[in-house]
């Protein structure tokens, strides 16, 4: 029999992403049993504390074990842990010393929104791609530069260590390794019992683009005031880097230091964002809205929302405008 560990981490502050695994997994035991086999996972919750309070002490779990106990394991599963993830990672070196051993020993490690921190502590992500939360893609960014963030990507799956996206969406991530550990049959079943989309690929369409602007760059930070005032016009990134009196070699590379993005990509970033927020709220036809944001190309247009959301602009309005009559 195989051995899962749900770790409690220090600062954890969801308790949904550990009772969500650990009911989900319990319940493809369960299922496995019906068919006449035994269970595939021992599993356990561990920590190094003996209880941990959630939501000021209304809920609190006491895992099975200290994380001392567990000499081998084959799956961990990291929750989310406190938005202040520098206070998380310095509470949980024990636990993340503990992770990096058994994964040396040949366990899979997955994690869930900002447990991402937690695991790119240990070094085990550098040279990998990995997803958190959308909204805490800039400070990974900045603490983890050896780790290639996608923040559209709902799943990584790199050598036995498996990242996901933001929130709820850790279901769909569980989903994906009862499919990986079980089969097929027993992840539709799973998701159906706990009515979660399956093969769910990406988080674009929940992404709220807000800039980057904790950077330093003073320039750029204007740079990026002047593309956010103007999403109506097509902007001249070679005359927008004049204005700064740079060349446009010189802005390019100091924008995406600062911003993670292209001045291309980030003036792009703005106009979809501006065109979700019509398309959620107004009666406005796409055309409308297309023109709004500087396109006229319809189909150009559509090829940069998808890339951005994940969804063509009639999807999207569809998903979230349920109010409109959606025309085109």
């Amino acid at each position: 029999m195989k051995h899962l560990t749900i770790v409690v981490p220090e600062g954890q502050d969801n308790l949904s992403s550990i009772i969500g695994p650990y009911n989900i997994f319990s319940r493809a035991n369960e299922y496995r049993r019906e068919s006449g086999k035994g269970d595939l996972f021992t599993i356990r919750l561990a920590g190094i504390s003996r209880k941990m309070d959630f939501d000021d002490g209304l809920f609190s779990i006491k895992p099975h074990v200290d994380i001392s106990a567990i000499a081998k394991t084959d799956l961990i599963i990291i929750p989310s842990v406190d938005h202040n993830s520098e206070k998380a990672i310095k509470g949980n070196k024990v636990l993340i010393d503990w992770i990096v051993e058994q994964y040396k020993n040949g366990a899979a490690v997955a994690s869930i929104c900002t447990g991402a921190f937690v695991l790119a502590s240990s070094g085990l992500l550098n040279g990998k791609h990995c997803s958190t939360h959308w909204e805490a893609a800039e400070d990974f960014r900045k603490m983890f530069g050896s780790v290639t963030l996608q923040t559209d990507r709902l799943i990584t799956d790199e050598n036995g260590i498996y990242t996901n996206g933001g929130a709820y969406s850790f279901l769909n991530l569980i989903i994906y390794l009862i499919e990986k550990y079980y089969d097929r049959q027993t992840a539709i079943f799973c998701s159906k019992i706990f009515q979660v989309e399956i093969d769910r690929q990406s988080q674009s369409a929940f992404i709220i683009f807000n800039g980057q602007k904790t950077h330093g760059d003073e320039m750029v930070k204007k740079a990026q005031g002047h593309i956010e005032s103007k999403p109506q016009e097509k902007i001249s990134i070679t005359e927008l880097s004049s204005k700064f009196a740079v060349s446009r070699r010189q802005f390019d590379r100091r924008f995406i230091r600062a911003t993670g993005n292209t001045p291309l990509e980030y003036a792009q970033r703005v106009k979809i964002e501006v065109a979700k927020k019509n398309l959620e709220t107004t009666r406005k036809t796409i055309n409308e809205i297309m023109y709004e944001v500087g396109y006229s190309d319809v189909k150009a247009f559509r090829e940069v929302f998808r890339k951005i959301t994940g969804l063509t602009p009639l999807e999207y309005k569809e998903r979230y405008n349920k109010e409109s009559v959606v025309t085109i």
